[in-house]
């Protein structure tokens, strides 16, 4: 096989452009990627006018204008595999249907390789193992890795499924770097100028139960969520990674008697994206970027080793 750095690649349900960044740094060149949102195909083609941009449902795509490629890397949608999916059931089903455009293009252009990202969950999918049954009778071999971002030294605990699939006898075995965890309080900006009062007349009582909480736990300085179970009962340290960024603005920063939601530019860094990675200045659109994407140093991880093996 050749290296997989001389690959040609292609990002279905691209997002904002985490997997291509990762695609990026690890010398593999993304030619042509897709989503369905107008809002995330402009940021991408912003952060990457190399690559050409379709913008449409990628179940509706004729896959004989995509141009040939290597290496698949696709991200179907997660909302109807996460456990945080609601009673939108018929919804959700739709969206798990995303996962068979993987499928449809693997069909036509027969690369070596693929990448398909999602939330660990999808394995639980009654569909999941005809999904699987459909990629081995297309000649590929699967490989299932969870690995959660922090591993690869993103300030995040992410955990997320990657699978591997290539035209091999065999599932490929990729040898994965484990980097050292990094504290989610090397990316906060303590300076930034704006905090409010922990205790104000509209702060819930929940909320300032959290707070206490965290407080006797860890001290003046620590993070928490404003909504969820889990941390959100307890707060978080900040010399650990932060936990999971979500698509809703979720993460609050407690200092002393002051507290603020976490900004753009930290959620960025959570997410290990690039200081000059250009996003929406409006919040609500940013955080839902972000939430809904890749870590590029994870796929950078992977596609290295996935190089590596090949």
């Amino acid at each position: 096989m050749s290296t997989l750095s001389t690959f040609d690649a292609i990002d279905l349900f691209a997002g904002v452009g985490g997997s291509s960044e990762g695609a990026r740094i690890a010398g593999v060149r993304v030619k042509w990627a897709a989503n369905h949102w107008p809002l995330a195909v402009h940021y991408h083609s912003v952060n990457h006018p190399e690559i050409t941009h379709s913008c449409q449902d990628v179940n509706q795509q004729d896959w004989g204008l995509v141009p040939a490629h290597d290496l698949q890397i696709a991200s179907p949608s997660c909302t109807g595999h996460t456990l945080a999916r609601g009673k939108d059931r018929p919804h959700h089903d739709m969206t798990r249907n995303t996962a068979w455009a993987v499928v449809q293009c693997a069909e036509y252009h027969r690369p070596q390789f693929g990448v398909t990202e999602n939330v660990p969950e999808m394995l639980k999918w009654a569909l999941f193992p005809a999904w699987e049954d459909a990629m081995r009778r297309l000649g590929y071999s699967v490989a299932r890795y969870v690995i959660d971002a922090a591993d690869h030294g993103v300030p995040q605990h992410r955990k997320r499924l990657f699978l591997v699939w290539s035209q091999s006898k065999a599932p490929i075995q990729l040898r994965l770097p484990r980097r050292e965890h990094q504290a989610v309080a090397n990316v906060i900006d303590w300076d930034y100028p704006t905090w409010s009062p922990v205790h104000t007349a509209k702060r819930k009582p929940a909320t300032l139960r959290r707070i206490a909480a965290g407080r006797a736990a860890f001290g003046d300085r620590f993070v928490t969520p404003y909504y969820s179970k889990g941390s959100g009962l307890t707060g978080r340290s900040i010399h650990r990674p932060i936990g999971s960024l979500t698509t809703v603005d979720r993460w609050a920063v407690v200092d002393g008697d002051r507290m603020r939601m976490l900004q753009i530019h930290e959620a960025k860094a959570v997410m290990g994206m690039r200081e000059d990675y250009a996003l929406p200045s409006t919040k609500r659109e940013a955080m839902h970027l972000l939430g809904n994407g890749v870590c590029p140093p994870v796929m950078a991880d992977i596609l290295t080793a996935l190089r590596q093996a090949a």
